[in-house]
């Protein structure tokens, strides 16, 4: 079956963009019905748009004749996904304060579908208080907010802020498609059940750690590591479509919550350990997030400044709790338990050693001495006490699929 996207573009200077976009998703066999808002118009024509997408363009409200062919209301639920790109500061603040004001608002505001913001606005305006504050009501909502990009911007400035180039956003399309449908908000489900399915791990309690933590060191730095969270969103992502209900307790990442999926934001490891022991008990942990060794044993409320003698500051470290090995000895233990292990040399005599030190029954260790960290795939070896399944390099959405499925079978078998 054809899958429809609704794409409302909003009145940036990168509006232009929209019309390769529309190119690549209808060579992708995907529909592309197309509102424009009135600044919009300003730099981009329903005519272009018309003839890319061989549909009637959209754009005003209280249009009689668009009402009565096809209502506002109807736009809204008949597409498979919305699409905001670019999503302006405008545009944004009004999501997150429910404004609806013209077509594409309102529409927004009637929706059940699952919405992508694309935003595109100068670079003191993205990082602008309000901005992030509305970024962040959005997100709490469920929107999927994809991060802009760094470059030169219309106005001469230089900084984050740029329309992605439409072949990323097409492949952020596809990937939202590719989700499970979101609950029915009228419905009394709550908003982190899975969406319903007969999946393999239907009736299980699956939890996720992913991303980094940050170990305050002053208010402007702080101890991290690379870590994208992709791969474990990518696994929480799986496990909700596989019918778990899922808590994925989270560091510090730009991700968008995958649907289906309870998440809990944390910051460092302690705050990340605390939200653990407090979702389970569980059926399964699988813990993705690369927690930080070490923080500091004080954290200072001031920057701390050079004195000029050219000597580091002083920094005391202390090790930070071992999320897996806590889990691993727990009263309240999974089930099933498994643990990530990233290494740049001997990886699987290091996860060999891991599995045995922590108490689990899996550990899944990865070569992060290229560019996984942040990349699109990755090469796995899964180590546990019969041995070590190694698996060639895929991409990360395909590692969780093929992991979740591995852990159905284990509950299959019993």
């Amino acid at each position: 079956m054809t899958q429809r996207i609704l794409l409302i573009v909003s009145g940036g200077i990168a509006a232009y963009k929209s019309l390769e976009l529309v190119r690549l998703l209808r060579r992708k066999g995907i529909a592309v019905r197309a509102v424009l808002t009135e600044s919009a118009e300003k730099f981009v024509t329903p005519l272009s748009l018309g003839v890319l997408t061989e549909d009637h363009v959209f754009g005003q409200l209280f249009d009689l004749k668009e009402e009565r062919e096809i209502g506002h209301i109807q736009l809204s639920r008949q597409a498979d996904l919305i699409v905001i790109a670019p999503a302006t500061a405008n545009i944004l603040a009004k999501m997150a304060n429910g404004i609806a004001d013209d077509l594409a608002t309102t529409i927004l505001l009637a929706t059940d579908k699952p919405v992508l913001a694309v935003p595109a606005m100068n670079v003191r305006m993205w990082h602008h208080r309000a901005t992030q504050r509305n970024l962040e009501r959005l997100r709490a909502d469920g929107i999927h907010i994809m991060e802009p990009d760094d470059g030169d911007m219309a106005c001469g400035e230089y900084g984050k802020g740029r329309l992605p180039e439409p072949e990323a956003i097409a492949r952020e399309i596809e990937r939202l498609l590719a989700l499970p449908p979101l609950p029915d908000p009228l419905t009394d489900q709550p908003d982190f059940a899975p969406p319903p399915n007969k999946g393999g791990l239907a009736g299980r309690h699956v939890l996720i750690t992913a991303g980094p933590t940050h170990e305050p060191i002053d208010p402007v730095r702080f101890i991290a590591n690379r870590s994208s969270g992709k791969q474990g969103f990518a696994i929480a992502a799986a496990a909700a479509q596989a019918g778990a209900r899922v808590t994925l307790v989270a560091g510090p990442v730009a991700l968008p919550t995958p649907a289906g999926v309870k998440r809990v934001d944390v910051e460092t490891a302690r705050e990340m350990l605390g939200a653990v022991e407090a979702a389970l008990p569980a059926d399964v942990a699988i813990m993705v997030a690369a927690v930080a060794d070490w923080r500091t044993a004080d954290a200072v409320g001031q920057k701390i400044k050079k004195d000029g003698s050219g000597a580091p500051a002083p920094l005391a470290l202390v090790e930070n709790p071992d999320i897996l090995a806590t889990l691993g000895t727990s009263s309240s233990r999974p089930a099933l338990l498994i643990g990530f292990a990233a290494e740049t040399q001997n990886v699987t005599e290091h996860a060999q050693a891991k599995l045995a030190k922590k108490g689990a029954d899996w550990i899944v260790a990865n070569d992060v001495s290229g560019d996984v960290m942040g990349g699109e795939t990755n090469a796995i070896h899964i180590v546990t006490a019969d041995g070590v399944e190694s698996w060639a390099d895929m991409p990360k959405a395909a590692v969780a699929s093929r992991l979740i499925e591995k852990v159905a079978n284990v509950f299959r078998a019993d």
